[in-house]
């Protein structure tokens, strides 16, 4: 508590000296923050394999305080995991202030102290971010500064340590990024040409991160000071728009890596067109090696410094996200491909009202490899794919209006899953699934609105075939009550083929929202673009409070 009287003393200070110096003129600052608690109790189930716990009742919650007065911000996040849910690292346990930082601006320079998040270009060799659903938090504790010193050329650069639950890791991390958009250079010299009305804009960047840890492996030599460079470019039009960029980390033995000496990097690209009614985009990744933390040792989700986005649809039904896939930052190459087509209103397929049709497809596989023998490990032909498929999806997805007030969607997918390699188990094997989807969203009146979901996953391996049957009732704004059935009737062992039933219901008022939910949780993969975290099976009750000021 002492801690946030102090910092709480001197955001009033600072508003207090600020506004003293306003010659005369009465202002003061504004805070503004949010917070936010999940609970649950746990109740032993036998035939879902939720476990005893000792605490009852579990939470996670946290309140973010900031304050801002003109070019001045500053600002305090506290957590309390008392203790946390279940699923989350147990190092998130017990209560304390985890950020707090102070941002100044003047003119074109910005500089921070204390807690930040920054990304240098897609994040191949740098991303710090918070994800709060995967339990990742690895801000950056240290300074950063931005600058940008003529029209069209904007710098950053970092240094500091990253957030370990309550502490920090033990690597040192320094970064630079420069990134140039040739359109606003090339106004410098040009003042009548005008950014904003060029037809094409052309963006160029480039990037450097290292960090420092101490050798103290008592019998591997180990590089203390490990680099990484990446180059991006960015072709902008008003139909098309065109990315990539690659990275390259020099040797970095670790303990995800085998401690390996080989090189690390990555390759992305990235292109989409649209017009009105038609868009197009595809995208393909090579990642060898690439896993980069600032701390060797760390494993799981923890310290990391690269970020590798995958490239595969994120599904926001259940059953198609029961295969999440997650990025291989060791090897993988993949590729993706969607296409949308509307329809226009009185076509034969349009209809009266139109009707949107999508496909995607996407699909990952092992790198070819050969084993070297040596302190390199392997060695890896650059554009050769392996002969393991990690994973494809194969999806449809109409969506038909048929009256003012009636709208449906229809989606089918085939996924291949090899569960032994992408969530690194054993005895699994790879997944085939045959997955349809039936929503149906009626508008009863301007206030009142009826949704419901019937889904099927068909397969011959994991837990079989499941149904899920959902149903939702929203009363704008305040209310929504909703009931929801996963059912594994294809399960080989007839006394796990279980009902997972739950419900729920909102009451949302102005910026704060309440959620009460009661019911049971398969046990199953969270993910969130290509990072998952594995939620254990549970049962009970569950409040969530959130709120904004």
């Amino acid at each position: 508590m002492k801690k946030i009287f102090y910092v709480l003393a001197f955001i009033l200070l600072v508003n207090n000296k600020i506004t003293a110096q306003e010659n005369n003129k009465f202002s003061t600052g504004e805070i503004h923050g949010n917070f936010q608690m999940m609970a649950q109790n746990y109740l032993v189930d036998s035939t879902i394999g939720a476990k005893a716990v000792n605490e009852k009742i579990r939470m996670n919650s946290f309140a973010n305080l900031n304050f801002i007065k003109g070019n001045f911000k500053a600002g305090i996040r506290y957590e309390s995991y008392e203790k946390s849910l279940l699923g989350f690292d147990p190092r998130y346990n017990g209560s304390d202030i985890t950020y707090r930082y102070a941002t100044y601006t003047n003119d074109d320079l910005e500089f921070t102290i204390g807690n930040f998040y920054e990304q240098f270009g897609s994040g191949l060799i740098f991303r710090s971010y918070e994800e709060r659903g995967l339990g990742i938090d690895n801000a950056m504790d240290g300074i950063r500064v931005k600058y940008k010193p003529t029209n069209g050329v904007y710098l950053k650069g970092i240094v500091g340590k990253q957030r370990f639950y309550f502490t920090k890791g033990e690597g040192i991390v320094r970064g630079l990024d420069a990134e140039f958009n040739l359109n606003e250079i090339f106004s410098n010299f040009l003042p009548e040409f005008n950014p904003a009305n060029a037809r094409y804009t052309y963006i160029l960047g480039g990037s450097m991160v290292g960090k420092y840890q101490a050798d103290n492996d008592p019998i591997r030599i180990l590089p203390e000071n490990v680099a990484a460079f990446s180059g991006r470019f960015n072709f902008i039009s008003d139909k098309f728009n065109f990315y990539t960029e690659y990275a390259n980390k020099i040797n970095d033995p670790s303990l995800t890596n085998g401690f390996i000496y080989k090189k690390g990097e990555a390759l992305f690209l990235s292109a989409n067109y649209s017009v009105k009614g038609f868009s197009l985009s595809a995208s393909a990744k090579r990642v060898d090696n690439m896993d980069f933390r600032s701390d060797r040792n760390a494993d799981v989700n923890n310290l990391t410094l690269s970020f590798l986005p995958a490239i595969s649809k994120q599904h926001t039904y259940a059953l198609p996200a029961f295969y999440p896939y997650a990025t291989q930052p060791l090897g993988e190459l993949g590729e993706q491909f969607e296409v949308s087509y509307n329809f226009k209103k009185g076509s034969k397929l349009g209809g009266k009202y139109g009707t949107l049709v999508t496909f995607n497809f996407s699909n990952a596989t092992n790198l070819d490899t050969t084993q070297t023998g040596n302190e390199q490990g392997y060695s890896a032909n650059f554009w050769s794919k392996g002969k393991t498929l990690l994973y494809r999806d194969l999806n449809l997805e109409v969506v038909k209006k048929l009256s003012p007030k009636l709208k449906t969607t229809y989606t089918y997918m085939y996924q291949v899953f090899n569960k032994d390699k992408v969530q690194n188990v054993s005895g699994y094997g790879t997944v085939y699934a045959h997955i349809a989807v039936f929503e149906t969203q009626y508008k009863i009146s301007s206030k009142n609105t009826f949704r419901a979901e019937l889904q099927s996953l068909r397969t011959k391996q994991d837990f079989g075939d499941w149904a899920v049957a959902l149903a939702e009732y929203t009363v704008s704004p305040h209310w929504f009550f909703a009931a929801l059935d996963q059912y594994n009737y294809g399960n080989a062992k007839e006394e796990k083929r279980a009902h997972y039933f739950s419900g729920s219901f909102g009451y949302t008022k102005n910026a704060t929202r309440f959620i009460l939910g009661y019911g049971k949780q398969r046990e199953g993969y969270l993910c969130v673009g290509g990072v998952c975290r594995l939620i254990p099976a549970s049962y009970g009750l569950s409040l969530s409070i959130s709120s904004t000021f």
